[in-house]
């Protein structure tokens, strides 16, 4: 997926602008002087140079980044510095643009919304008992399709495709717990649709005292309960969030085991998050019919 010099310039300005409001109010609670030399690239470069390469296709930032970048885009990043300085400049942009992601890639939430979690492996199961880099910061967890390594990627998304809320923990974290977060909770209204392992009396309380309804399948050992045909049918259309937690991996390629620091995982995972807010068409709901009632996945 390319993007256009148009569309490049349009994010980075929207990154540029953030990052000089960010720098700004970070001057004004620095201790002593700033640093009076200033790195060749910036650090709104560098955000977008890491944003591109989810649009990219490549599979290693370094090859994009010394293949692609200091060889094709030299019109629109002059002043390029080696791999390695760029490797320490991506560790330095972490805390910028994760406030990027969260205040400038999050979309509004329309009362529809929809979780889920999905695990974030480091290593191959063979290799866990050798594992160094994430050792004392991963944790052994279980899916619905075994036994994995690494952390979790809780994420909220609307109707639309849109991100609402997103938190990372390690692997063995239940993912009732985000919802049990009043920061993770507080941009959510109306209906929220989860699978069973968010089925909780106490959390389903919890919610609805803050607006909140969560809505999930049964399980074959509990009571039905009445349910509309409207939340029927949106349980159904649950795959949205499924087919965003797909393309995170196979296309922003948010997961690999390729990572050398937690860091650099940082940078890869929020930086993916980012270029997927850039994506020209998301999985989404659409309303047939007002009639009907009918939903479809488009």
């Amino acid at each position: 997926m390319t993007l256009s010099d148009n569309k490049i310039t349009e994010i980075y300005c929207l990154v540029d602008n953030f990052c000089i409001g960010f720098h700004r109010s970070m001057a004004k609670h620095m201790l002593g002087n700033t640093p009076k030399r200033k790195p060749n690239l910036s650090t709104s470069e560098v955000i977008t140079i890491m944003i591109l390469f989810h649009h990219s296709g490549y599979r290693t930032i370094k090859c994009f980044y010394t293949q692609y970048v200091k060889v094709h885009m030299c019109h629109l990043f002059p002043k390029t510095v080696s791999y390695n300085r760029f490797v320490e400049l991506m560790a330095g942009a972490n805390l910028p643009l994760a406030l990027f992601v969260k205040e400038c890639c999050m979309g509004k939430c329309t009362g529809i919304s929809f979780i889920d979690s999905t695990p974030l492996r480091v290593c191959k199961n063979k290799r866990i008992s050798n594992h160094k880099v994430f050792k004392g910061i991963g944790q052994l967890g279980k899916s619905s399709i075994g036994f994995f390594f690494g952390f979790k990627l809780h994420l909220a998304v609307n109707d639309k495709g849109e991100l609402l809320n997103f938190l990372i923990s390690p692997g063995n974290m239940d993912d009732r717990d985000p919802l049990k977060n009043p920061n993770f909770i507080k941009a959510f209204t109306g209906k929220m649709y989860a699978d069973k392992g968010y089925i909780s009396a106490a959390l389903s309380r919890i919610l609805f005292d803050d607006g909140i309804h969560l809505i999930t399948q049964i399980r074959k050992n509990m009571k039905n309960c009445l349910m509309s045909l409207n939340d029927k049918i949106l349980l159904r259309k649950r795959s949205v969030i499924e087919t965003i937690n797909d393309e995170l991996k196979n296309m922003c390629q948010i997961e690999h085991s390729r990572h050398r620091s937690f860091a650099n995982f940082l940078s890869n995972l929020l930086s993916g998050l980012a270029a997927y807010s850039f994506f020209p068409k998301k999985p989404a709901i659409k309303y047939e019919s007002v009639h009907t009632n009918q939903l479809s996945m488009i």
